[in-house]
């Protein structure tokens, strides 16, 4: 209990003192003096001063007891106002701690009993021992005055010691009301004082967050809700949408309406959405609503509540159905210059390589003209024109009709589907284009047509449904490709829609028994695509159904995955509301049950950062299992989908796929290049570039694949230079071997994706929402590559296509109020995290200055370089309104 002078010492203490300044003694001379000659003069006075104020407020005189407490609390206020070391007065006072303490308890019931005790609680901030909280005590039967003026790091102390009294009397079930008057205090104290992240740190500690809607005003709330919206990531749910809920609510408030409608998003919660509609007035400000939701991939119908004028519902409708993509993204290319077609020979760059690798290439296998088909659709993915497929087929070479027939049987698939990825968002054109191949006697062409025609519509919703009017008829096709065709097509184009008539039409495939399992294994993936985190039951029960029905030797065939994955995109991100599924999921056959577990684990904690989860994956991916288990592939890639939503989570996430690199069993070794794949998805980080390069040639062909399509993931769409070459010498490296080669050549197409107009990246809004859509897309195909050879290098690989779901053009393009193209000039940097830091930080580093429309990159950030106009969203990224700025004068 002693704090650390010792009580009993203390009158002696201060008698010995006096005496070496009276009685010149030998030996304590030497000590004693040396220390007082250490004092300046003021110093001295000081000290005797408080010496003689304990002896008076010791005196039984209450007359000399008040005046000695008024002095001493004036000397200590006077001192702790600001604090860089431990304040002279606490430091004399010391000594006489435990006497004061003492004569605290005998002093009886009085206003001076309560002075007594303000000034023992401020002397307990340096003397008090750990876990006391005599600070808070003394406090507590104290007067009732402002505690500020006892200085900040008073306050401080008060609120850490709050926090822990409050725990004890949760779990004691004692009365709370006296700590939160103190709470009240604080935070006002801290709101005043630009210490928002106290206040919202001592909240979250007392569990009442609501206090701060009170106390936030213009000046703090954006730093306030800054803070609010970073520390949700590390809270354990449900504490996370809570803290979300009142930045929400603050931001509306204040009306800081695009920031409301990102953490509306956030919180998937469509009533929020509406809510920002409805409070705000400003059409223009809608405008840029409409195109940050269209950003985010989901679809919205605004109603008469949100906007009245029915022209300008139609309007805002089209913004949010994404119907401007193509214009912008080809405005973009305009603006840089890219236009150009490019051929997969401009890609691969042969003429550099040695002699060997390039002269093997003159044999026009099928193998590489399905590899160049998939090239030439990344590379020119949305730009309507290339020089393989759009060529007017009378031409000289005649080559556009020919290129689909220098495919083999399902090779054509996925030529014909190219030209849906070239004429990528441009939905009238790429309709005409391919009716042709409607016509065609030849199966896998029409089924090729059918997916192109859903790749043309994905991320553009359209009044009219073109893509379900032509698909639906097909989807009980007899021949199964040109099924699959449909069934993928639908997959694509309405993800994220919820669309029930196309359920009506997939869910009884799923429960047909006369249906072959890839149709199936598709129906169950688009279901799990247009119902993304929608938790909906009937779709659920319909893949549960299916997948119980499955003989023992269906449920060893590679797609036979992709029902579990369906079932897990049902609940993408959606946490807790997986639990009942994966109860039933136990009961499968246990070839598939773990692997059920692990999809549905890693699909409904995507995106949170939940550490429990990343435990529990990282558990499954430790056991030496049996060759034949599969379920240590999902758990791989479940722990890159929990662990990407924030920086320091995906640090430590590579690090510790490292270790299971090195100790894991070889199907966990296959899986974890995917892994950081996603994690670095068009990011290319040094450290990941080498550890793919040193897997891409790993003596496990499956392993070497894995790495060399996660070469292309972590670079696409950047045209990283030494990801280029890296791939072009693995190209002459492999050369003898066509399945390497080809994931070689896909890896290619990848990097230069877009021509490097476009980004993978399921992450916008300067990484705070992620895009469901997107992220199914991408897990999805790496889900696909747990099996390279029987789906991607077998009769499939048109899943690869599922990548254009995550697909968006990495752009900034500013248009003016009536949504035409105008260029201003834009600093570009990278990001600085300015959470809570003080004052006005500059939020990017390292900047250049350019003229929109620009190209960002992962972790840039831009900022505008001119006062003439005023953004209307916070977050420069896609399409950004701009107002002009009536306070603006030309200099």
């Amino acid at each position: 209990m002693a704090p650390v002078p010792d009580p009993n010492n203390v009158g002696g203490g201060a008698k010995r003192d006096e005496a070496t300044t009276k009685v010149p003694s030998k030996d304590p001379k030497k000590k004693d003096a040396k220390k007082e000659e250490d004092l300046s003069e003021e110093d001295l006075q000081l000290k005797q001063n408080l010496e003689l104020y304990v002896e008076r407020v010791q005196d039984p005189n209450p007359e000399l007891q008040k005046t000695a407490l008024e002095s001493m609390r004036q000397e200590i206020r006077a001192s702790t106002s600001s604090m860089t070391s431990v304040p002279k007065p606490l430091k004399f006072l010391r000594p006489h701690y435990g006497a004061l303490k003492e004569f605290h308890k005998t002093m009886p019931e009085s206003d001076l009993k309560k002075m007594m005790a303000d000034i023992l609680s401020v002397l307990a901030l340096t003397m008090s021992a750990d876990g006391e909280r005599e600070s808070l005590n003394y406090r507590l039967t104290g007067t009732v005055g402002d505690i500020g003026s006892w200085g900040h790091e008073y306050v401080r102390n008060l609120a850490g010691e709050i926090g822990e009294e409050y725990t004890k009397r949760q779990g004691e079930e004692s009365s709370i009301e006296d700590l939160m008057d103190l709470v009240q205090q604080i935070v006002a104290f801290h709101m005043k004082h630009n210490a928002e992240t106290e206040a919202v740190d001592l909240l979250m500690d007392v569990e009442d967050l609501d206090l701060l809607l009170e106390h936030v005003d213009s000046a703090n709330f954006r730093r306030t809700c800054n803070y609010l919206t970073s520390a949700a990531k590390f809270l354990p749910g449900p504490d996370d949408m809570l803290v979300l809920d009142i930045a929400y609510m603050i931001y509306i408030k204040f009306a800081e309406y695009p920031n409301a409608l990102q953490i509306a998003l956030f919180l998937d919660n469509m009533q929020y959405v509406k809510q920002v509609f409805t409070s705000c007035t400003d059409l223009l400000r809608k405008k840029q609503f409409c195109y940050m939701i269209s950003r985010h991939g989901i679809t919205f119908e605004l109603d008469r509540e949100m906007v009245e004028n029915d022209d300008d519902r139609e309007m805002l409708q089209d913004i949010v159905n994404n119907t401007k993509l193509s214009e912008g993204y080809l405005t973009l290319a305009r603006d840089i210059e890219v236009m150009e077609a490019k051929t997969p020979e401009d890609i691969y760059k042969a003429h550099l390589l040695d002699g060997r690798a390039s002269s093997g290439a003159g044999a026009d296998s099928a193998r590489q003209n399905l590899a160049a088909t998939f090239v030439n659709a990344f590379v020119n993915a949305g730009f309507g024109q290339d020089k393989l497929m759009t060529v007017p087929a009378d031409s000289t070479t005649g080559t556009a009709g020919n290129w689909l027939f220098k495919n083999r049987e399902h090779g054509k698939t996925s030529a014909a589907a190219s030209l849906g990825m070239i004429l990528l968002w441009d939905v009238d054109s790429g309709l005409s284009q391919l009716d042709k191949y409607f016509h065609s006697n030849d199966n896998p062409i029409i089924a090729g047509a059918l997916l192109g025609v859903g790749i043309v519509n994905c991320g553009i919703k359209n009044d009219c449904d073109p893509a379900l009017a032509l698909l639906g008829e097909y989807v009980d096709n007899a021949d199964s490709s040109i099924r699959i065709g449909a069934i993928m097509g639908l997959g694509i184009a309405y993800a994220g829609s919820q669309n029930d008539q196309i359920r009506s039409s997939l869910s009884p495939i799923l429960n047909d028994a006369k249906s072959p399992l890839d149709v199936i294994a598709f129906a169950a993936l688009s279901l799990g695509m247009i119902y993304v985190g929608s938790c909906n039951e009937e779709v659920a029960q319909s893949i549960i159904f299916a997948l119980m029905d499955r003989s023992e030797a269906e449920l060893g065939e590679a797609l036979t995955r992709f029902l579990p994955l369906g079932l897990g995109l049902l609940y993408l991100g959606k946490q807790e509301s997986v639990e009942a599924t994966a109860e039933v999921s136990k009961t499968f056959n246990e070839k598939i049950r773990k692997y059920c577990d692990m999809t549905l684990l890693s699909c409904a904690y995507a995106g949170t950062g939940n550490v429990l989860k990343v435990q529990d994956l990282l558990a499954q991916c430790g056991e030496h299992l049996e060759k034949d288990d599969i379920h240590q592939g999902p758990a791989v890639i479940g722990l890159a989908m929990v662990a990407m939503s924030e920086e320091l989570g995906l640090d430590m996430e590579i690090r510790s796929l490292e270790r299971v690199l090195q100790y894991g069993e070889q199907n966990v070794r296959r899986a974890v290049p995917l892994a950081l794949g996603l994690l670095c998805i068009s990011n290319p980080k040094m450290a990941v570039m080498d550890t793919l390069s040193r897997l891409s040639h790993d003596t496990d062909s499956e392993v070497a694949m894995s790495a060399i399509i996660s070469l292309g993931l972590i670079g696409a769409g950047t045209n990283n230079a030494r990801l280029a070459g890296m791939l072009r010498s693995l190209s002459s490296y492999y050369y003898k071997d066509p399945s390497l080669l080809f994931f070689v050549r896909i890896a290619q197409g990848l990097v230069h994706m877009g021509k490097g107009l476009l980004t993978l990246t399921p992450f916008h809004s300067e990484r705070l929402l992620l895009s469901p859509t997107a992220l199914a897309g991408i897990v999805t195909l790496l889900h696909a590559c747990l099996d390279m050879k029987s789906i991607i290098l077998g009769k499939y690989h048109y899943v690869l296509y599922f990548l254009v779901l995550a697909m968006q053009p990495r752009m900034m393009l500013t248009v003016d109020e009536n949504l035409k193209p105008i260029s201003v000039p834009v600093r570009i940097g990278q990001a600085v995290d300015v959470v809570g830091q003080a004052g006005r930080p500059k939020t990017i580093t390292g900047f250049q200055t350019h003229s929109t429309p620009v190209l960002l990159a992962a972790g840039e950030r831009a900022e505008l370089a001119t006062d003439k106009y005023i953004p209307l969203s916070p977050i420069l990224e896609g399409f950004i309104i701009l107002k002009e700025n009536p306070d603006y004068r030309e200099e």
